[in-house]
């Protein structure tokens, strides 16, 4: 029985990482498309800041799968190397978590601020 959760347990971890790759991917290639169209027409920070900010999202997502599947691993191996790995994806998804609610919350006040001058 043990030997059927590990080989379920690897399946389920190779997929999530796969899934993980995928979203990065994808997310890569949104901002590369919105980055080259900011590019083309010269847009304004604040767009530029939109790009990067789905970007930060993107990226956050994959390292949320990312740390779900080394949360897989670690019921299977008993090595402390996993959870240093799992320790350092958790504080590194903290920080982009922390910095990404940061810049959301700079880019609505600078566009709060558009709008009062427009208004």
């Amino acid at each position: 029985m043990k030997e059927w959760l590990i080989i379920v347990t690897e399946i389920a971890i190779v997929a999530i990482d796969w899934m993980a790759l995928v979203i990065v991917i994808l997310g890569t290639i949104q901002a590369f498309v919105g980055a080259v169209g900011l590019a083309i027409s010269g847009g304004d920070s604040v767009h530029r800041k939109e790009v990067w900010l789905r970007y930060a999202r993107w990226l956050v997502a994959a390292l949320t799968f990312q740390l779900a599947a080394d949360i897989i691993d670690t019921s299977i191996t008993e090595d402390w190397q996993s959870i240093g790995r799992i320790a350092a994806v958790a504080v590194i998804r903290t920080f982009l978590n922390y910095f990404l609610d940061r810049d959301v919350a700079e880019t609505r006040e600078r566009r709060d601020e558009a709008m009062s001058e427009k208004g």
